[in-house]
């Protein structure tokens, strides 16, 4: 990499509407009369960030800590409080002077696109072999064949940055997170090998005596083979009768690479009984389905489509690879203001059913026929899913309660003595008489003022103690949501959020338009890889340790991260500080252990293993960033702070943190150069076009057309995503339909979310990961218009679909396959959205154009470096 870095110059010239800075403002909270500070601290131009005048800007240097925090969305240790969002610091009278008329023209701008095309060229469809400490994986945005020799795939585990600073006070100085994004159970592509399974019989896996690290490539053996020296913390152990081997002339043993725990960076071993609950083999799983048989959900045909989907997907229940058929069992409750057990059994001719009228004491009124297993029971089974649409048809009942029927569930598996999963398919406010019943809070007047975060907090305490509780007993929630109105998401969706399930929420659901995303993300709940009664660990070598979590998991202590289950989408974000020197020599280890029930009721440890390098030049540290990982790690640091603290502050933090970083790098690394020049670690390009998009995500910034709950579920949603879906959620991927070959099978190149690509005569593609736009322009090309739409001209297109119509043109089959490719392998089925030009669901789709000024507040990508590169030049002076 050139010392320089990237270069952005902003010309000096007259400022252009719409693209200069306003004018400086200070103050308190946007009041003039309160200005007051120490000299020296310097202030920002208002409006960068949507907000009013922001206070004053953090000197270099750790944050100010603030107090412990056990928050619903992950614990930190203690001696470690939270120092990422801490109320604004104090502010001054001391204005900043600069030149006015400073602008970056966006010809300059460095472009995403370039940056992952760019990587998609040098490293595309290659093997990343994963033989060196430290090495920067490929983006994620880049296809490639990833092949283990003794470090972790980046599949696994991503870092903000692949090269560790030696201490603490570098650290402080660069202000780069320390963070690993790690999601232990993600999916493999078939053409990549899958994880060995390691069985030492009863005698387990081997361990560090002291500080209990599992066998991985760091250990070193000693004196002939008889003992080894463990990388975490050096202690020097016996090796087991059973494990002994000798050594070749390098010191390696002669079995290195028979054995994956000697030669690969993730594996898996079987658990001995010390590793279960009670010192007892678990039971396999089981799955409840618990559909909403209020008045509305029988009257719209929601239940009736639930019922005729579970005959199909039950039949898809997944099972360990050399079984014939899924070992999990499976219930079924229905409710409204009540609850309806059923009994299915296998020897019944009619399914029976239990009412549980006590919803303040919740009971489970039969064990024997509840859970069963499908095969056996299945024409039982098909039974009841006719009848339920049939047996509700006549009900009146529209109040529902939610909190019994997940501790109907949960006490049902306790009975059982096996861990599971709760499918829930609900769709209202709970207003019945019972725990957790919920009122209309729906407060816009919050919105932009310091009570703003209540909007994103449970309304009671009973909804975290149950998450609590779900977690003691291994049961984890799936919660589907159908909302025509309000339902408290903040509330509700807490529980699957801290249980490790997911929330899917379909607002103003039409089972005409709406069905197949809602059937394809069942479908795919149902079927994906899943571990059960998960318990993580992150252990790492002297210097340096986990302080921070984030991600749909609890925590009692300040090392155990348990999880109900966690499934192939779901990711935990784990900061590290320094608590000592790190060495160039020794690097920074990380192992990642989770130890977790299969779905066929066998007990695994999966073990992931990385080393990174360490550096006491700053420069190193730079070089080594991932931005995608960055803005994963800002996201989740920021969502978790939604809930303690005013968004304009945290806002602000994440604007001073970038430009402290971005500044560092220049006094420290870059080459002198004019103060015009915003210059840009290679590895960091991208990190403001980013970091505005996170700034402008409606979680930090409302809208008046997004709902509270649409607000509370998005953040929900970030915190477990994985670096490749926070990448594209933040900065969405925009395609131009109209200028692709027909004849190519790649797709077409990308280009930049902004306003200024699209084109009257031509037909666009934006996906997120929720929703996919297609735009067309009003004088889009009429072939392409017949070909996709069948309709003879852009007037004649239905808005209203939420599906491609069958044309089988070569135009319609080529726009399904870019669909099905943006889709594959995604956490959520994305609602298709035709939007024309110049119609009202246009202003929608602006709102993802994510380079563009906001039409709520937010700058444009030009005014945030203008804004940042002034920051920067503060910190300088």
């Amino acid at each position: 990499m050139s010392r320089q870095g990237y270069v952005a110059t902003p010309p000096y010239s007259q400022s252009q509407p719409g693209m200069g800075l306003s004018p400086p403002h200070y103050g308190h909270y946007g009041d003039p009369s309160h200005v007051t500070s120490p000299p020296g601290v310097m202030k920002q131009p208002s409006g960068p960030l949507g907000a009013p005048a922001p206070s004053g800007l953090l000197p270099p240097g750790p944050l100010p800590p603030g107090p412990p925090q056990f928050g619903p969305n992950g614990a930190h240790a203690p001696g470690h409080p939270p120092q990422r969002f801490p109320g604004p610091p104090p502010v001054n009278n001391a204005a900043p002077s600069y030149a006015s008329g400073h602008v970056i023209h966006s010809s300059r701008l460095v472009c995403q696109i370039q940056v992952i095309e760019s990587d998609r060229a040098t490293r595309g469809g290659q093997v990343y072999t994963t033989n060196t400490r430290g090495q920067v994986p490929p983006l994620v945005t880049t296809d490639c064949v990833i092949q283990d020799q003794g470090h972790s795939s980046p599949r696994y585990i991503r870092c903000t940055t692949y090269c560790f600073p030696c201490t603490a006070d570098m650290a402080k100085q660069a202000q780069i997170p320390l963070a690993a994004v790690i999601k232990p159970f993600a999916d493999i592509p078939p053409n990549e090998t899958p994880l060995y399974l390691v069985n030492h019989g009863e005698s387990g896996p081997v361990r560090c005596n002291r500080c209990k690290a599992y066998m991985c490539p760091f250990m070193q053996f000693i004196e002939g083979g008889r003992r080894y020296q463990c990388g975490f913390c050096s202690c020097v152990n016996d090796v087991p009768p059973f494990y002994f081997q000798h050594l070749d002339h390098i010191g390696r043993r002669v079995d290195h690479y028979e054995k994956p725990e000697l030669s690969l960076g993730s594996y898996e071993y079987v658990a001995t009984l010390d590793y279960c609950r009670k010192n007892k083999p678990p039971n396999p799983p089981a799955f409840i389905f618990m559909i909403d048989v209020s008045y509305s959900n029988i009257k719209n045909g929601l239940v009736k489509l639930i019922c005729d989907e579970l005959k199909t997907v039950l039949q898809r229940l997944p099972k360990e690879e050399h079984e014939e058929t899924s070992a999990i069992r499976v219930g079924f409750i229905t409710y409204n203001k009540v609850l309806h057990f059923f009994n299915v059994k296998s020897n019944l001719a009619q399914p029976q059913m239990m009412v549980v009228t006590d919803v303040a004491e919740v009971f489970v009124p039969l064990l024997d026929g509840f859970l069963v297993n499908y095969q056996e029971s299945q024409s039982v089974i098909h039974n009841l899913l006719d009848q339920i649409p049939e047996m509700f048809a006549d009900s009146n009942e529209n109040e529902t309660v939610f909190v019994p029927v997940i501790q109907a569930g949960m006490e049902a598996l306790k009975a059982a003595e096996c861990p599971g999963k709760l499918f829930i398919f609900h769709s209202s406010l709970p207003t019945a008489e019972a725990p957790g019943k919920l009122k209309n809070r729906d407060d816009r007047k919050l919105v932009n003022t310091d009570k703003e975060k209540i909007l994103f907090q449970p309304q009671t305490t009973v909804y975290e103690s149950l998450a609590k509780d779900c977690v003691a007993n291994s049961c984890s929630v799936t919660l589907f949501l159908f909302p025509s109105q309000y339902v408290d998401v903040a509330s509700l969706g807490l529980v699957p959020l801290l249980t490790g399930g997911t929330l899917y929420k379909y607002n103003g659901f039409q089972v005409n338009s709406d069905s197949q995303q809602f059937l394809n993300d069942l479908r795919n709940d149902i079927e994906k890889k899943i571990g059960f009664d998960a318990i993580m660990r992150v252990r790492t070598s002297t210097g340096f340790r986990a302080t921070d979590f984030f991600g749909g998991i609890f925590m009692n202590n300040t090392t155990d991260v348990e999880m109900a289950a966690i499934d192939c989408d779901k990711a935990v974000t784990v900061e590290f500080k320094h608590d000592d020197k790190l060495s160039e020599d020794a690097g920074a280890l990380i192992q990642c252990a989770v130890l977790y029930t299969t779905i066929g009721g066998q007990r695994r440890l999966r073990i992931h293993n990385l080393a990174l390098n360490c550096s006491t030049q700053l420069a190193d540290l730079y070089k080594s960033c991932e931005t995608d990982v960055l803005i994963n790690f800002f996201a989740k640091s920021a969502f978790k702070a939604v809930l303690n603290q005013p968004l304009k502050s945290i806002r602000e933090i994440l604007v001073n943190q970038t430009a402290h970083m971005l500044a560092c790098y220049r006094k420290h690394c870059a080459s002198p150069s004019a103060a015009s020049q915003l210059i840009l670690p290679d590895s960091m390009k991208v990190l403001p076009v980013y970091m505005n998009c996170l700034l402008k995500n409606c979680v930090l910034l409302s809208r008046p057309e997004l709902s509270t709950d649409e607000r509370a579920y998005q953040r929900q949603l970030v915190m477990t995503m994985g670096v490749a879906d926070s990448q594209l959620f933040f900065y969405p991927q925009l395609l131009p339909i109209h200028t692709w070959d027909i004849k190519s099978t790649v797709l077409p190149a990308a280009v930049r979310c902004s306003e200024a690509r699209l084109s009257e005569d031509g037909i666009f593609l934006l996906a997120n990961g929720l929703n996919v736009f297609l735009w067309l322009g009003v004088s889009s090309p009429p072939e392409l218009i017949q070909g996709i739409f069948n309709v003879p001209s852009f007037a004649h297109i239905n808005t209203d679909l939420t599906s491609l119509p069958e044309v089988g043109s070569p135009h319609s089959q080529q726009l399904r396959m870019i669909i099905n490719n943006i889709q594959h392998k995604k956490p959520y089925s994305m609602k298709l959205i035709i939007v024309k030009q110049r119609e009202q669901r246009e202003m929608v789709f602006r709102q993802f154009l994510v380079e563009d000024k906001g039409l709520y507040g937010g700058s444009s990508y030009v005014d945030f470096l203008c804004c940042v590169h002034k920051e920067i030049c503060q910190l300088l002076n």
